[in-house]
């Protein structure tokens, strides 16, 4: 068999062009071995070219690709001439196709009398599109003594040194000048993908089908292939006795930019091509029909209740902007979204999300001892003969920051003998910080109180089985940690610092062995252990730009190795109603009986989205939208942040009054209450974390000093001058200022940095600005951070409305951590729309394109305050 073939998406071009026969081109026969010389050639009965050579015009406009030709991402085609009908060696065999129904069955081929009919742009076709017209279609032809059939799986010949194609011969014509064809539809193999460098995570046998085709010389086809169709998540027994009779197998369809969607197969596994309905006396004579079976599965609801209600699990969850968003977003289509887990390693994000979502059991842990806990977990519930058995889901299990003894704290015994009184919690890790990671529980001695708890080891309790089962029994009731099947959808946006653009130690050759990128192969382990219905993966652009987009590749490559369906998108927050630009990564996943959610189409302009690689530029959503489209205007930072009461660099507080009304729609809605977003809270109207991180006294006398005009910064501070190239230098003329505390009011790497070029260090906004992107710094050194008419920075609060995310989110910890929250959260607006996305591909409502949000944000928000009321009153 032919080996895998490179099959770049961005040489489609290039495939078409290389198709085209030069009248010097050398061929190669099917054996792959140089053809003998025209000489020799002469006295061969066997190979000869017989009848007058082809005019080198005729032969070059008779390989143009046809009409139904798809952007494939094969490498070049074979420089082959187009067979003449005469070749004994290369013809169609039997009676062609009646012409009534080959002109049915292939309108497109007979509207001209013309070599090629040339689409006329104005019908809104592709500019220039050529369609090779036919003089009769057949079914059968030879090819080397090999005879093939319409439908036939077939290698075809690639250019030297490279692997051949793998296609399906969709048809079999001969051209209005007597030149033998064929129209192939591409398989593509892994490495012929967007997985590229990553296609050894996939079995070498599976190939992905695809609805690409195009026009190629009938001598092209080098040999069958034996293909089967296999039902997704097939069993490997069964898979590997299928696959003794084939050579090949295909479970997925492969579409452009980058989407992997289940197939659905209508009869049982036999053989690679459907069942055929004869049309006419024989086979010979009449068009062979197929069966459709290569379509789109129609997948599975969850539920087929009014409301559905589904478990979220968000890792590297920070203050939970994400997950939050996400909810909101089904909620509002109809599904109940929960977040049932939520880890991450900083403990100020954790007591954040505990402060907004009660529900949620958060564990402050890294990623990989997560999951090193949850498959010791499924062992113990295995051991007690838990799994399977009946749950009571109204069963709560009490966390230890509430779980209390009455008995006072005693001293310890004179014999120093404890016994253990329950079990409080179970982690995996070293956190008695002796070097040594395994199952620990959390002991509450008996006779004692709080202060005295130990984390104890597992293998340390061997005498307290009886109180491990009762711990573990009540966890796995209340689903203190998930198992295999809890969690309907994974969430979460691995952290891989060794693609930032800060890190100057970056490994370009092999990032994956980069410690600190190796959070995205752990994501993916955490996937694999749970398998869970939807997966939603988030990260920068870099994941797709550095070292070729590898760490991109890998993340689809895993997803479609563990048999999820996949789409990737890129989304600017700013197109979704929020005064930031922000581009994101975002991968869908869904397994073979879900619907795939679409990516939500932008509700918003946006000015300034970002570069991407051009390989996936279309994946930018919205990017192909109709410039007619009706978008409503960006919001601006006004927009967001106008209503809120003034504060100066040291009196900001984490709780105040808001001290006016709202003065446009967007802050309107953000300040809707807990209450009105079906969640508990106070009466009373509080405005959370309006507070500047404080300067020390040289940087609030430089910001102090920066003209409040928007796009000031130190530029406009005396003793700069802006030389040639845009540079900034000192201005000799003038004495340099200085501080009272001794330092100069410009500081040296204000000057300095990027080369001198850059305006943002101590760079002032203006209400009627579009943020770039919210950063987790709030240091006013490298970022346009100032307030437009106040001398300080952005608040917590204002970077939240940045973000989207609603007034009544509470944050924790020091003011720098909230900062760091807010800038690493993904935008509110995003993670809504995506929410809602993901609600219609849960209830069945998932087409083939890009879906429209009902309501832009935050107006959506008020329609979940609605929705909630509708279900308050109805319960």
């Amino acid at each position: 068999m032919a080996k895998g073939v490179k099959r770049d998406m961005k040489r489609s071009e290039e495939a078409i062009d290389s198709s085209i026969p030069s009248s010097d081109s050398k061929q190669l026969s099917r054996s792959k071995k140089p053809k003998t010389s025209p000489s020799a050639a002469a006295t061969d009965d066997d190979t000869r070219l017989i009848g007058k050579p082809v005019p080198t015009d005729e032969a070059i406009d008779s390989s143009l690709p046809s009409s139904d030709s798809k952007p494939s991402s094969c490498s070049k085609k074979p420089k082959t001439t187009p067979v003449a009908a005469a070749d004994d060696d290369t013809r169609f065999i039997g009676k062609p196709v009646p012409a009534d129904q080959a002109r049915e069955k292939w309108p497109h081929r007979y509207e001209s009398k013309s070599r090629v009919k040339v689409i006329d742009p104005s019908n809104g076709e592709a500019d220039g599109k050529e369609i090779i017209q036919a003089k009769c279609h057949y079914t059968k032809a030879v090819i080397d003594g090999v005879t093939f059939d319409l439908y036939d799986d077939a290698f075809v010949k690639a250019e030297e040194g490279h692997p051949d194609f793998i296609a399906r011969i969709v048809e079999m014509f001969e051209t209005v000048d007597k030149k033998l064809y064929c129209s192939a539809q591409w398989f593509f193999r892994a490495e012929d993908t967007v997985i590229k460098s990553q296609a050894h995570l996939i079995d070498k046998r599976r190939v992905f089908y695809s609805e690409m085709k195009d026009d190629n010389p009938l001598d092209s086809i080098l040999s069958k292939v034996k293909i089967v169709q296999l039902p997704p998540n097939v069993d490997l027994a069964e898979k590997e006795k299928a696959l003794l009779s084939y050579d090949l197998y295909y479970d997925m369809q492969y579409s452009m930019p980058v989407t992997f969607t289940t197939l659905q197969k209508e009869s049982s596994i036999t053989k690679s091509d459907e069942s055929s309905v004869i049309s006419g006396d024989n086979s010979s004579n009449g068009v062979v029909e197929k069966k459709k079976n290569n379509k789109i599965s129609k997948p599975t609801k969850i539920h087929e209740s009014k409301e559905c209600e589904m478990t979220l699990l968000d890792l590297y969850a920070g203050c939970g902007g994400m997950s939050t968003g996400l909810c909101y977003g089904t909620n509002i289509s109809g599904v109940k979204l929960v977040t049932k887990w939520a880890v991450d390693i900083n403990p100020h994000a954790c007591e954040s999300l505990k402060l907004n979502h009660s529900e949620t059991h958060v564990r402050n842990e890294a990623a990989e001892d997560f999951l090193s806990l949850i498959k010791e977990w499924e062992k113990l519930c295995k051991y007690f003969h838990l799994l399977g058995s009946h749950r009571d889901e109204n069963t709560n299990m009490k966390s230890e920051e509430s779980d209390s003894e009455e008995n006072e704290e005693k001293p310890n015994p004179s014999d120093d003998e404890f016994e253990v009184g329950k079990l409080l919690a179970v982690c995996y890790g070293d956190p008695n910080k002796v070097n040594n990671k395994k199952l620990h529980f959390k002991v509450r001695w008996k006779g004692y109180g709080p202060s005295y708890d130990t984390w104890e080891p597992f293998d340390g309790l061997s005498n307290c089985m009886d109180s491990i089962k009762e711990f573990v029994s009540k966890g796995y009731q209340s689903r203190l940690l998930p198992l295999p099947g809890d969690a309907d959808f994974i969430c979460g946006g691995p952290p891989c610092q060794g693609i930032s653009g800060h890190n100057r130690f970056r490994n370009y050759t092999d990032p994956l062995k980069d410690p600190k990128n190796h959070q995205l192969v752990v994501y993916m382990d955490i996937i694999d252990f749970l398998k869970p219905k939807f997966v939603l993966m988030e990260n920068v652009c870099d994941i797709v730009k550095f070292a070729d987009g590898i760490l991109g590749f890998y993340a689809v490559g895993r997803l479609v190795s563990m048999n999820y369906q996949t789409r990737l998108g890129i989304m600017a927050a700013g197109s979704y109603g929020v005064p930031q630009c922000r581009l994101r990564v975002f991968l869908w996943g869904a397994n073979t009986t879900m619907n795939l959610p679409q990516f939500p189409l932008p509700t918003h302009e946006v000015v300034g989205r970002g570069v991407v690689p051009v390989e996936f530029k279309d994946c930018i959503v919205g990017s192909d939208v109709d410039k007619s489209t009706k978008l409503e205007k960006s919001i601006l930072l006004g927009d967001a942040i106008s209503d809120l009461p003034e504060v100066t660099n040291y009196n900001g507080k984490d709780e105040m009054e808001y001290g006016g009304a709202p003065k446009t729609s967007y802050q309107k809605y953000i300040r809707m209450r807990k209450q009105a977003l079906g969640k508990d809270s106070s009466k009373r109207k509080m405005l959370y974390d309006h507070r500047p991180l404080e300067l020390n006294e040289d940087d609030y006398a430089r910001v102090c000093q920066i003209p409040k005009i928007k796009g000031a910064n130190f530029r406009n501070l005396p003793g700069v001058k802006v030389g040639t190239n845009n540079k900034v230098e000192w201005d000799l003329s003038v004495e340099r200022v200085m501080l009272p505390s001794g330092k100069p009011l410009v500081p040296n790497y204000a000057m300095t940095f990027v080369g001198g070029t850059s305006k943002k260090p101590f760079g002032r906004l203006g209400m009627d600005d579009v943020v770039k992107t919210v950063v987790g710094r709030a240091e006013p050194h490298n970022q346009a951070l100032l307030h437009p008419n106040q001398d300080r920075v952005l608040t917590i609060r204002e970077n939240a409305r940045l973000q989207g995310f609603p007034d009544h989110y509470k944050l924790s910890g020091p003011v720098k951590e909230r900062y760091l929250q807010i800038g690493n959260a993904v935008a509110f607006s995003v993670s809504t729309a995506l929410g809602y996305a993901l609600g219609k591909a849960v209830k069945g409502v998932c087409g083939s394109q890009p879906l429209t949000l009902p309501v832009k944000f935050p107006d959506c928000l008020g329609q979940l305050s609605s929705v909630n009321q509708v279900s308050q009153e109805s319960e």
